[in-house]
Protein backbone atom coordinates (compact mmCIF):
# COMPACT_ATOMS: atom_id res chain seq x y z
CA UNK A 1 0.00 0.00 0.00
CA UNK A 2 1.58 3.47 -0.97
CA UNK A 3 2.78 5.58 1.91
CA UNK A 4 4.60 9.30 2.33
CA UNK A 5 7.44 8.37 5.20
CA UNK A 6 9.85 11.39 5.74
CA UNK A 7 12.88 12.37 7.64
CA UNK A 8 13.87 15.48 7.81
CA UNK A 9 17.61 15.54 9.58
CA UNK A 10 18.06 18.32 11.57
CA UNK A 11 21.35 17.30 13.34
CA UNK A 12 23.05 15.11 15.85
CA UNK A 13 20.41 12.48 16.87
CA UNK A 14 17.94 15.04 16.15
CA UNK A 15 15.02 14.76 13.57
CA UNK A 16 11.40 15.01 12.09
CA UNK A 17 10.04 11.76 11.01
CA UNK A 18 6.52 12.25 9.28
CA UNK A 19 4.35 9.29 9.17
CA UNK A 20 1.15 8.76 8.90
CA UNK A 21 0.61 12.35 8.92
CA UNK A 22 1.61 12.47 12.17
CA UNK A 23 4.84 14.02 13.40
CA UNK A 24 7.61 12.43 15.69
CA UNK A 25 10.72 14.71 16.74
CA UNK A 26 13.82 12.59 17.65
CA UNK A 27 16.27 13.38 20.67
CA UNK A 28 15.96 17.14 20.53
CA UNK A 29 19.63 19.15 20.87
CA UNK A 30 19.59 22.46 19.49
CA UNK A 31 22.02 23.98 21.90
CA UNK A 32 24.97 26.08 20.09
CA UNK A 33 28.60 24.50 19.73
CA UNK A 34 30.45 24.38 23.14
CA UNK A 35 31.69 22.58 25.91
CA UNK A 36 29.15 20.37 27.67
CA UNK A 37 30.08 19.10 31.34
CA UNK A 38 28.37 16.08 32.46
CA UNK A 39 29.89 14.89 35.61
CA UNK A 40 33.74 14.26 35.79
CA UNK A 41 33.60 14.72 31.41
CA UNK A 42 32.93 17.47 28.87
CA UNK A 43 31.46 16.74 25.87
CA UNK A 44 32.45 19.11 22.80
CA UNK A 45 29.38 19.99 20.55
CA UNK A 46 31.30 20.95 17.33
CA UNK A 47 28.25 22.65 15.45
CA UNK A 48 24.90 23.70 15.84
CA UNK A 49 21.45 21.97 14.40
CA UNK A 50 20.57 23.19 10.49
CA UNK A 51 17.29 25.09 11.94
CA UNK A 52 16.23 26.14 15.12
CA UNK A 53 14.02 24.89 17.70
CA UNK A 54 11.33 27.31 16.51
CA UNK A 55 11.43 26.32 13.02
CA UNK A 56 10.72 23.02 13.53
CA UNK A 57 6.89 23.98 14.39
CA UNK A 58 4.30 21.85 16.28
CA UNK A 59 5.15 17.97 16.48
CA UNK A 60 2.80 15.08 17.86
CA UNK A 61 5.32 13.25 19.84
CA UNK A 62 9.33 13.37 20.55
CA UNK A 63 11.36 9.96 21.02
CA UNK A 64 13.68 10.44 23.57
CA UNK A 65 16.34 7.98 23.61
CA UNK A 66 17.51 9.41 27.26
CA UNK A 67 17.95 12.56 29.14
CA UNK A 68 20.95 11.92 31.03
CA UNK A 69 23.52 12.87 28.62
CA UNK A 70 23.17 16.58 26.62
CA UNK A 71 23.93 15.22 22.87
CA UNK A 72 20.48 13.81 22.90
CA UNK A 73 18.75 15.91 25.23
CA UNK A 74 20.06 19.72 25.77
CA UNK A 75 19.07 22.87 27.14
CA UNK A 76 17.19 23.90 24.34
CA UNK A 77 15.41 20.65 23.91
CA UNK A 78 13.84 20.15 27.13
CA UNK A 79 12.61 23.90 26.60
CA UNK A 80 10.48 21.59 23.81
CA UNK A 81 9.77 18.95 26.04
CA UNK A 82 6.85 21.52 27.86
CA UNK A 83 4.96 22.35 24.54
CA UNK A 84 4.64 18.77 23.43
CA UNK A 85 1.63 16.34 24.24
CA UNK A 86 3.55 13.29 24.92
CA UNK A 87 7.01 12.33 25.38
CA UNK A 88 8.15 8.50 25.05
CA UNK A 89 11.49 7.48 26.45
CA UNK A 90 12.67 5.64 29.99
CA UNK A 91 11.52 4.94 33.45
CA UNK A 92 14.24 6.40 34.38
CA UNK A 93 13.48 9.86 32.22
CA UNK A 94 10.23 9.94 33.12
CA UNK A 95 11.20 9.87 36.78
CA UNK A 96 13.62 12.68 36.30
CA UNK A 97 11.59 15.04 33.73
CA UNK A 98 8.03 14.29 34.77
CA UNK A 99 5.72 16.40 32.56
CA UNK A 100 4.08 14.59 29.63
CA UNK A 101 7.12 12.26 29.54
CA UNK A 102 5.60 8.53 29.47
CA UNK A 103 8.05 5.18 30.05
CA UNK A 104 7.91 3.11 27.54
CA UNK A 105 9.23 -0.60 28.73
CA UNK A 106 10.35 -3.14 26.29
CA UNK A 107 7.50 -4.27 23.97
CA UNK A 108 5.27 -2.12 25.50
CA UNK A 109 3.22 0.16 22.94
CA UNK A 110 0.82 3.21 22.33
CA UNK A 111 -1.26 3.63 19.63
CA UNK A 112 -1.51 7.63 18.32
CA UNK A 113 -4.87 8.37 16.37
CA UNK A 114 -4.16 9.01 12.27
CA UNK A 115 -5.72 11.92 10.81
CA UNK A 116 -6.68 9.14 8.04
CA UNK A 117 -8.64 7.04 10.66
CA UNK A 118 -6.10 4.68 11.87
CA UNK A 119 -2.97 4.09 13.94
CA UNK A 120 0.49 4.43 14.52
CA UNK A 121 1.66 2.15 16.80
CA UNK A 122 4.87 3.14 18.86
CA UNK A 123 6.63 0.38 20.41
CA UNK A 124 9.30 0.51 23.03
CA UNK A 125 12.46 -1.59 22.07
CA UNK A 126 16.13 -2.25 24.18
CA UNK A 127 19.11 -0.18 23.56
CA UNK A 128 22.68 -0.82 25.27
CA UNK A 129 24.27 2.34 25.19
CA UNK A 130 28.46 0.61 25.53
CA UNK A 131 29.72 -2.74 26.25
CA UNK A 132 27.82 -5.36 28.58
CA UNK A 133 28.03 -4.74 31.80
CA UNK A 134 27.86 -0.63 31.29
CA UNK A 135 24.22 0.15 32.52
CA UNK A 136 25.62 1.48 35.73
CA UNK A 137 27.84 3.78 34.03
CA UNK A 138 25.43 5.36 31.48
CA UNK A 139 22.19 4.51 32.64
CA UNK A 140 18.75 3.78 30.60
CA UNK A 141 18.33 3.92 27.07
CA UNK A 142 15.80 3.05 24.29
CA UNK A 143 14.95 2.48 21.07
CA UNK A 144 11.09 2.53 18.90
CA UNK A 145 9.82 0.76 16.92
CA UNK A 146 7.16 2.51 14.39
CA UNK A 147 4.33 0.44 12.69
CA UNK A 148 0.59 0.69 11.48
CA UNK A 149 -1.27 -0.69 8.64
CA UNK A 150 -0.12 0.18 5.39
CA UNK A 151 2.82 2.29 7.04
CA UNK A 152 6.36 1.41 6.91
CA UNK A 153 8.04 -0.42 9.65
CA UNK A 154 10.49 1.96 11.08
CA UNK A 155 13.40 1.39 13.51
CA UNK A 156 14.46 4.32 15.43
CA UNK A 157 18.02 2.38 17.30
CA UNK A 158 18.76 5.37 20.37
CA UNK A 159 21.91 5.10 21.59
CA UNK A 160 22.62 1.42 21.19
CA UNK A 161 26.28 -0.30 20.62
CA UNK A 162 24.92 -4.16 20.45
CA UNK A 163 24.32 -6.16 17.73
CA UNK A 164 23.11 -8.86 19.93
CA UNK A 165 20.45 -6.25 20.72
CA UNK A 166 19.22 -5.71 17.54
CA UNK A 167 19.44 -9.19 16.22
CA UNK A 168 16.63 -9.06 19.32
CA UNK A 169 14.79 -6.29 17.85
CA UNK A 170 15.11 -8.04 14.10
CA UNK A 171 13.79 -11.67 14.95
CA UNK A 172 10.79 -9.82 17.05
CA UNK A 173 9.73 -6.84 15.01
CA UNK A 174 11.58 -7.26 11.23
CA UNK A 175 12.24 -6.97 8.40
CA UNK A 176 11.98 -3.47 8.08
CA UNK A 177 11.46 -0.62 5.86
CA UNK A 178 13.85 2.05 7.18
CA UNK A 179 16.16 1.64 9.89
CA UNK A 180 17.44 4.99 11.70
CA UNK A 181 20.77 3.89 12.98
CA UNK A 182 22.93 5.92 15.71
CA UNK A 183 26.02 5.29 14.75
CA UNK A 184 29.24 7.06 15.10
CA UNK A 185 31.19 4.73 17.40
CA UNK A 186 31.16 7.20 20.11
CA UNK A 187 34.12 6.82 23.35
CA UNK A 188 34.54 9.17 26.00
CA UNK A 189 36.65 8.63 29.39
CA UNK A 190 33.89 6.87 31.17
CA UNK A 191 34.29 4.22 28.92
CA UNK A 192 37.84 4.70 27.22
CA UNK A 193 38.12 0.70 25.78
CA UNK A 194 35.03 0.21 23.85
CA UNK A 195 32.42 2.00 21.78
CA UNK A 196 29.10 3.73 23.01
CA UNK A 197 26.82 3.68 20.13
CA UNK A 198 27.22 1.54 16.60
CA UNK A 199 30.54 1.62 14.64
CA UNK A 200 30.46 1.88 10.74
CA UNK A 201 31.27 -1.67 10.39
CA UNK A 202 28.12 -2.89 13.14
CA UNK A 203 25.80 -0.11 11.16
CA UNK A 204 26.29 -1.78 8.21
CA UNK A 205 26.22 -5.14 10.14
CA UNK A 206 22.96 -3.90 12.01
CA UNK A 207 21.20 -3.22 8.44
CA UNK A 208 21.80 -6.58 7.05
CA UNK A 209 20.52 -8.38 10.25
CA UNK A 210 17.45 -6.44 10.50
CA UNK A 211 16.17 -6.58 6.73
CA UNK A 212 16.54 -2.86 6.21
CA UNK A 213 15.75 -1.92 3.18
CA UNK A 214 16.49 1.98 3.60
CA UNK A 215 19.05 3.00 6.66
CA UNK A 216 19.19 6.97 7.48
CA UNK A 217 22.28 7.36 9.92
CA UNK A 218 21.93 9.66 12.89
CA UNK A 219 23.79 10.96 15.58
CA UNK A 220 27.39 10.33 13.77
CA UNK A 221 28.95 13.64 13.62
CA UNK A 222 28.27 17.55 15.33
CA UNK A 223 29.91 16.54 18.68
CA UNK A 224 34.11 15.36 19.45
CA UNK A 225 33.32 12.23 21.19
CA UNK A 226 32.24 10.74 17.71
CA UNK A 227 35.34 8.37 16.40
CA UNK A 228 33.89 7.22 13.13
CA UNK A 229 32.04 9.71 10.37
CA UNK A 230 29.87 9.52 7.29
CA UNK A 231 32.51 8.96 5.05
CA UNK A 232 32.97 5.86 7.75
CA UNK A 233 29.75 4.83 6.85
CA UNK A 234 29.83 5.13 3.17
CA UNK A 235 33.25 2.42 3.15
CA UNK A 236 31.46 0.17 5.41
CA UNK A 237 28.16 -0.11 4.02
CA UNK A 238 30.19 -0.14 0.28
CA UNK A 239 32.40 -3.55 1.45
CA UNK A 240 29.22 -4.81 2.92
CA UNK A 241 27.56 -4.75 -0.34
CA UNK A 242 24.06 -2.26 1.44
CA UNK A 243 25.50 1.01 -0.38
CA UNK A 244 22.16 0.97 -1.71
CA UNK A 245 20.73 1.19 1.56
CA UNK A 246 22.57 3.76 2.87
CA UNK A 247 21.35 7.47 2.64
CA UNK A 248 23.44 9.46 4.25
CA UNK A 249 21.88 13.05 4.71
CA UNK A 250 23.28 16.28 5.25
CA UNK A 251 22.09 18.72 8.35
CA UNK A 252 18.84 20.23 6.57
CA UNK A 253 17.90 17.81 3.62
CA UNK A 254 15.30 15.29 3.75
CA UNK A 255 14.53 11.64 2.59
CA UNK A 256 11.45 10.60 1.50
CA UNK A 257 10.99 6.34 2.36
CA UNK A 258 9.77 4.62 -0.84
CA UNK A 259 7.33 1.90 -0.81
CA UNK A 260 8.43 -1.89 -0.87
Amino acid sequence: MPYDTQLHYIGGPTSVIEIGGLRLLTDPTFDPPGDYPIGSRVLTKTAGPAVTAASVGAVDAVLLSHDQHPDNLDTSGRAILEGVPLVFSTSAAGQRLGGTVRALADGEHVELPRPDGGVLRITGVPAQHGPDGSLDLVGEVTGFVLSGEGLPTVYVSGDNASLRVVADIAERFGPFDLAVLFAGAARTPLIPDAPLTLTSEDAARAAAVLGARQVVPLHFEHWGHFTEDGDSLVTAFDRAGLADRLHLLKPGQSFRATPA
